[in-house]
This record gives structure tokens, sequence and C-alpha cells, in this order.
């Protein structure tokens, strides 16, 4: 069976990055058919590199290496080299964190699931969680720019260690990505991905498979930093053919004005199943805290932007920060979408928990080494 070069289009212009696959050799058709349901059919078709000539405007077509069979079964090991299956970046496996995604989509609904804001929508114990296999990895920063316009989480966010309630520092250049999305490949290159953390954290080692194993610094980075970079609940719903994920992290508590200030951040990924352009206009947020309290939130957009959603751009993934002067609470709410004919519809956000039940003895080591 004939290897298949990995090729990387990426988009100057703000589209969508593109995987392809060439043949090295005349390689099978199931080689090649693979990843149709991950990449444009189009782009599998030619078994040739693209030329100057005959490739799309406005893309760079570039090997990054080998690709390999993506695993059906097990985890991924540290070192492993992959392309994003959604967003088309370059990165490498840190370690593995073992989730319980909570799926509405896979579990009948006792509520109306025609109303968004029904209440029994909200009711997180109606949902069993199921073990899900998710990757703390590094991105290659030649990539970051290439994909600003389809994903703001390209950075870890922090408490800083002193008292400051608002002082929040980033680690850029870290993601999680759940095990479907991860099209693993091997290169050639003593470094193949570029990052200031890459040679501080793996090593170069031949003789084993991935090439790249953890060093000391790793394994104590992520020891010392385990209760504020834990994955453990991630929450997913369909409403209408746009699909919202959403992953909090505990980040710590700090305080303010002789009060306890609890603060999360939550990764939410918003993606377009089906083939009509949809575009985000509002968002809507309900966050009840232990306090008692009710809080209701309206704004245009998400962090500033109204991400259009297609066939050719068909995810937008975000992060942000949530505070509450208690130790736990809940959030849900709606984004609202505008269809090309001007009609809108409300999509639900799955109800998730905000939970600080984490050690708290020591401030989080961050990026420090």
């Amino acid at each position: 069976m004939a290897a298949c070069a990995v090729l990387r289009a990426r988009a100057l212009g703000g589209s969508r990055a593109l995987v392809a696959f060439s043949a090295a050799r005349s390689g099978s058709p199931s080689e090649l058919r693979m990843f149709a349901a991950r990449v444009p059919y189009g782009a599998l078709q030619h078994r040739r590199l693209l030329s100057s000539r005959n490739r799309p405007e406005g893309k760079v077509l570039e090997t990054v290496g080998v690709f390999e069979a993506p695993k059906q079964h097990g985890k991924y090991e540290t070192g492993q080299l992959f392309l994003h299956g959604v967003f088309g970046y370059r990165g490498i496996v840190l370690f593995p964190w073992q989730a319980r995604l909570y799926d509405r989509d896979v579990t009948p609904a006792c509520s109306d699931s025609n109303n968004p804001e029904s209440p029994g929508t909200h009711d997180s114990k109606e949902v069993k969680g199921k073990t899900h296999t998710y990757y703390q990895v590094l991105i290659d920063m030649r990539d970051c720019p290439h994909i600003s316009q389809q994903s703001q989480t390209e950075a870890v966010t922090f408490l800083a260690s002193h008292d400051d309630s608002r002082a929040l520092y980033a680690v850029p250049g870290l993601d999680y990505v759940s095990h479907e999305d991860i099209l693993p490949y091997h290169s050639t290159e003593q470094v193949p991905i570029q990052h200031e953390l890459f040679e501080r954290f793996l090593v170069l080692n031949s003789s084993k498979v991935p090439a790249f194993t953890a060093k000391d610094t790793l394994k104590a980075w992520q020891e010392k930093n385990h209760p504020w970079l834990e994955l453990s609940d991630v929450h997913r719903e369909t409403t209408e053919n746009i699909r919202v994920t959403v992953i909090p992290f505990y980040m710590g508590m700090r305080v303010a004005q002789k009060s306890h200030v609890y603060w999360w951040r939550y990764c939410i990924r918003l993606e377009n199943m089906g083939g009509e352009v949809v575009q985000l206009r509002e968002r809507h947020w309900r966050i009840f805290s232990l306090s008692g309290t009710l809080e209701t939130v309206r704004g245009r957009g998400v962090v500033g932007r109204e991400p259009v959603l297609s066939k050719e751009q068909p995810a937008f993934q975000y992060s942000s920060h949530v505070s509450l002067q208690a130790p736990s609470g809940h959030m849900w709410g709606t984004f609202r979408f505008e269809r090309t004919d001007g009609s809108q519809f409300d999509v639900r956000i799955p109800p998730f928990s905000l939970e600080s039940n984490k050690d708290e003895k020591a401030p989080p080591a961050g990026y420090t080494f």
C-alpha cells in the first residue's frame, strides 16, 4: 500500500484551511476516501501535487509529512503530529484527557424540544455522560494567522498568581482537540512544529513511534497545572443543524473587596452540520449562582464577532470567562442565527455546571519552569 503525502492548503484570504492528500505512487482508492467526510471531495480527486498553474487562487500548498491511518480505537501518544480535522492547523499531542461527554443529541429529551427556553431542557441530570478522549496540544504558530477567522481559542488563560481578581494571562498556542478531529501524520523534520514550548516540552527520539517524547519539564508542568488545565466535562446539543459544544474550565478563586470571587473559562464551538448559510447575530445567557442570583446577559454576536457558518467555513470557536461570588453555578442560553432570507431562529446552548471542587492549596504555576 503506497504512502500518502499530506498536503496542506492554507487560505491566505481568510477562507477555510483545506487538507488534501496525494498518493506518492498509485495508492488505493480506499486510502483517499478515508477523509471524504472531512475534506472537500474535489480535493481528494487529485493524486498529484497542485502546481502554481492549477492550484486554487489564494492557496499555498506545502508538504508537511506522511499521512497515517487514524486510530479507531485507543489513544494517540505524546508526540503525535496531526492536522486539525476542522480548522486545518498543524499540531502535536502533549497528553490526553478523559472527559465526560454529555451529548443531548443521543439522549431522548423529556421536555418541549421546540422551546429553546423550556426549563426542562436545562436539567443536566437527564443526560448520561460517556467517556470521550480529548488531547492537550501545541499549535504550530505559523498557522495561527490563518485560523484566526474561525477560532479564537488558540490560547489557554490562567488567573495571575497575585490577588488581583481580574488579572489573567495566557499561554498562546495551546488547544484542546477531540479524538475524531486528529488527522495523524509523521514527518522527517527535527522541529516540525514552530512553538517556543516545543523544544522545552519534547525531545526527538528516532527509535520510538511517535518520534517525539516528553521531557521532564512537560511532566512537571502538567502536574503543577493539572487542576487548571483539566478537561472534565463536555456538553453538546444540536438545534436546526447547528451544533453547540461547550467545555467549562475552573480557573481558581481570588479575594476582591473582602469577597471570594470564583472564575471559570468556557470554550464554545459552533458547527453548521447542514448546507444552509447562517450567521450568528445575538447571544442570550442565563447565569445562575449558588448564592441565589440569576443574571441575564444579552448582546450582539460573540467576542465582538458575528461569524458566518457555511460549507466553506462550517465552524467557529471562541473562549470567554465568567465569575461568581459563589463556588458553583449553572449557565445556559441561546444563540440567535439569521438565514440568508432574513429569517431567524434560536439555537440552544446546552446547560453546564460551574464547579470549583479543585485543590486550591497553590496558585496555578502557569508559564513557569
